[in-house]
Parts: C-alpha cells; sequence; structure tokens
C-alpha cells in the first residue's frame, strides 16, 4: 500500500474524495443561485417599471416615454452586461434622473377638468406608482452596484467625496515610509 495516497493511486492525484465533491458541487450550486437572485432582482425591475411605464404613458405626453424607455433600456443592458459596472450605475442614475422626470410630467401633464375619464386615471394613477416605486428600485439597484465591485467616488476637483484610498497606506507594513530616502534627493528649503 505504499503506492496508494489518500485520494487514490498516484498516478491518479486529480480524484476526488466524496467530501471533496459535495463541497464543490455546494459551492457551485451557491455561486449560481447567487447569480439568479442578483439578475432576477434586476428583471424585476425593469419588468414592474417597464409594466407600469407602459400603463402611464396612455396620457402622458412623449417626454415621460421616451425618458422611461430610455432608462428601461439601460437597465436591459445592465442585466446583459452582468460584470459592468458601467452599466448599472448608468441604470442608477438613470432611475434617479427619471424621478425628478416624472415629478414634473405628472405635475404638469396632470389632467385638470374635474371628471376624468377611467382611462386618465387609470394612467394617472399607474405613472404615480411607478414614481413611489423608483426609490426603493434605485436601493436595490445601488446593492447590485456594491455587489459587482463599485464604490461611490466623486472628484470634481475642489470637492471629493466618497471612499478613495489611493493615498492610504496599509496596516500591515511595520516601517514608517520615508519621504527622502536619501537626503541628497530632498529639495532645497524655501528662503521665505
Amino acid at each position: 500500500m505504499g503506492g496508494l495516497s489518500q485520494y487514490g493511486s498516484e498516478s491518479t492525484p486529480w480524484v476526488m474524495n466524496s467530501c471533496e465533491i459535495n463541497q464543490s458541487l455546494v459551492n457551485f450550486t451557491w455561486l449560481k443561485l447567487e447569480e439568479v437572485r442578483r439578475t432576477s432582482t434586476g428583471a424585476a425591475i425593469v419588468l414592474v417599471h417597464w409594466l407600469l411605464t407602459t400603463w402611464g404613458c396612455l396620457e402622458l405626453p412623449n417626454s415621460y416615454v421616451w425618458g422611461n424607455f430610455t432608462v428601461l433600456a439601460v437597465g436591459v443592458w445592465a442585466i446583459a452586461q452582468r460584470d459592468s459596472i458601467d452599466a448599472i450605475i448608468m441604470f442608477l442614475i438613470g432611475l434617479l434622473i427619471t424621478i425628478l422626470l416624472d415629478i414634473i410630467n405628472i405635475s404638469l401633464f396632470y389632467p385638470r377638468h374635474s371628471s376624468l375619464s377611467d382611462l386618465e386615471r387609470f394612467s394617472s394613477g399607474m405613472a404615480i406608482f411607478s414614481l413611489l416605486l423608483k426609490p426603493l428600485s434605485c436601493l436595490f439597484v445601488y446593492q447590485m452596484y456594491r455587489e459587482r465591485g463599485g464604490e461611490y467616488v466623486v472628484n470634481l476637483g475642489f470637492l471629493s467625496v466618497g471612499r478613495d484610498r489611493s493615498s492610504y497606506q496599509s496596516i500591515d507594513q511595520h516601517n514608517a515610509p520615508c519621504p527622502y530616502p536619501d537626503l541628497d534627493s530632498k529639495p532645497p528649503p524655501h528662503p521665505f
């Protein structure tokens, strides 16, 4: 038995025991379920807003239709490109912009007469319901953005907001960094 290892013969070191096979299947299944959850969340957001926008555009102007369907097209792109941080952040920014545009469109084009038809009432109600769901959708899309590895960093030159870690030093290093390793490269002092 000197030629046999724990997993089989020495000529087949790639053979796995049943515990390793079960663990790898569990890991693979967990990863696939997580991927399906992420995709289904994004698909549900796009589907719900597509349906509400379709019903809401029955009586609202073309600006409402074009704004919302353009953002939903970016949402489909964000779902299709599962690894793209750019697609998901564009979808998030588009949702935030359409919140403002929906408020403007609904307030300007809401029917003013006292007796609303059933179609006007239904269309306006669906547009308002879509508007009320958008902040919640933004939270879910932001969570998807964070899961894809995105970080919130805004740098406008004079104002920097976010977690830019490029200037941080690792705490694992025990030596303090020396700004001038040799004194010959140190710039001369200012005369004033």
